[in-house]
């Protein structure tokens, strides 16, 4: 009976090798699972654009650069990433930003608190705000927009209370904080070192994953597949472990957000809960039927977002030199979930994954500082991300409509 089975069409795309692996690309495409790929291929043509107008954007100072100012947008966007695959939104990260690092320097600054402790107690302080939006989410029933709007709110006038008669308190030198956003690592060996961990992590991780499936009888990636995928993850991390080394080393930001975006795609594709997310944000019917806890997973992922979106704070008002009363007010908000979804997670629920926070990030800040390179005015800026946010919409809902079509949703 075995014999009238199907063979498994991923096998037959592996025996074929390089041209399997065409047509099946091609076929993925025409059913509208693009992926990362619009993303990618915009990040590339940004720079080759940007760098023909100005022949200053691909030096590693502007580069190294980059990779610093997307650290704290997009650790804020990781928690984005985390609410919009239940399908739901997050307005409030970038009041929570701005209280967090309210909280911190008044603790720090005005009162004396160890500084390590200072910025655990303020992240704690925003998964506590997070916790309070799940509530009234999962629990209560009030749609997630209206909570976390009165929290937008709510919380920017909390953190102006928390500022008192200060408008700004400044970073003092020896912060750890004023380290996060502006500390290098200028022996060499750091970058190259970094990249030569990410590598062998990944190698590893393939290696567990295949090993795992042989076990269980289904089909395995060939070898040269493996390698192949090896080869590229370390030709992308040496490449830029080199752009890095050529300016000032190893930025410690870029350290914690490739820390944090790991961490969160570890817990989303390796974890019982990481799934659980995934089918939240699929069919909350559904996932409740199947036993999940839903109101649990619900809660959780605000409070998380709450917390990251404090984290990314404290990258903000390193960056600003202080924390104000205004820090996480004007464009953060839109940026920090423009860069979610450029990314490539669905606005739907139930699609995406950590990375589109780096790639999203990329792509703003690559225009922005394309843009600055070529002096051109902020609301020429704000008028080109609009618009490429919008494309980024269109991409994911004509892709829906097309997996629709295909029988693949």
């Amino acid at each position: 009976m075995s014999e009238d089975l199907a063979p498994d069409p991923r096998l037959l795309v592996r025996e074929k090798g390089l041209a399997g692996y065409w047509e099946d690309f091609k076929r993925r495409v025409r059913g509208g699972e693009l992926g990362s790929i619009p993303v990618v291929l915009g990040v590339i043509v940004i720079a080759i654009v940007f760098q023909a107008q100005t022949g200053d954007f691909l030096t590693p100072r502007n580069l190294s650069n980059i990779m610093v100012y997307v650290a704290g947008p997009g650790i804020m966007a990781v928690g984005i990433v985390l609410v919009l695959l239940l399908g739901e939104i997050d307005l409030s990260v970038g009041s929570v930003a701005g209280l967090c690092a309210a909280l911190w320097a008044v603790m720090s600054d005005q009162h004396g608190v160890n500084d390590i402790l200072a910025i655990v107690l303020a992240v704690a302080g925003g998964a506590v705000v997070g916790t309070i939006h799940g509530f009234f989410f999962a629990r209560i029933g009030v749609p997630a927009f209206v909570v976390t709007l009165a929290g937008f709110l709510g919380w920017s006038g909390l953190q102006i209370w928390v500022m008192g008669d200060k408008g700004t308190i400044n970073i003092p030198r020896d912060s750890l904080v004023k380290d996060m956003y502006g500390y290098y690592f200028s022996d060499i060996s750091a970058a190259y070192g970094l990249a030569t961990v990410l590598t062998a992590g990944y190698l590893f991780a393939l290696w567990r994953q295949e090993r795992r499936r042989q076990q269980a009888g289904l089909t395995t990636r060939p070898l040269s597949e493996i390698v192949l995928r090896a080869v590229l993850v370390a030709a992308a991390a040496f490449v830029a472990a080199y752009e890095l080394n050529q300016h000032r080393g190893l930025p410690l930001a870029l350290v914690i957000f490739l820390a944090v975006l790991l961490l969160a795609d570890f817990m989303l594709r390796r974890t019982t809960y990481g799934r659980q997310i995934y089918a939240v944000g699929g069919n909350a019917e559904a996932a409740r039927r199947a036993g999940i806890n839903v109101e649990f997973v619900r809660l959780t992922v605000f409070s998380m977002s709450s917390a990251l979106a404090a984290l990314g704070g404290l990258f903000t008002a390193a960056q600003a030199g202080g924390a104000s009363k205004s820090l996480g007010s004007g464009n953060l908000l839109m940026n920090v979930i423009a860069a979610a979804v450029i990314g490539g997670t669905s606005l739907f629920g139930g699609r995406g994954w950590v990375w589109s926070a780096l790639l999203g990030t990329l792509v703003i800040q690559s225009i922005t500082t394309g843009l600055n390179l070529m002096g051109m005015s902020s609301e020429i800026q704000y008028m080109i991300t609009g618009a490429v946010l919008l494309l980024a919409v269109v991409v994911d809902s004509v892709s829906r409509q097309t997996q629709r079509s295909a029988g693949r949703t």
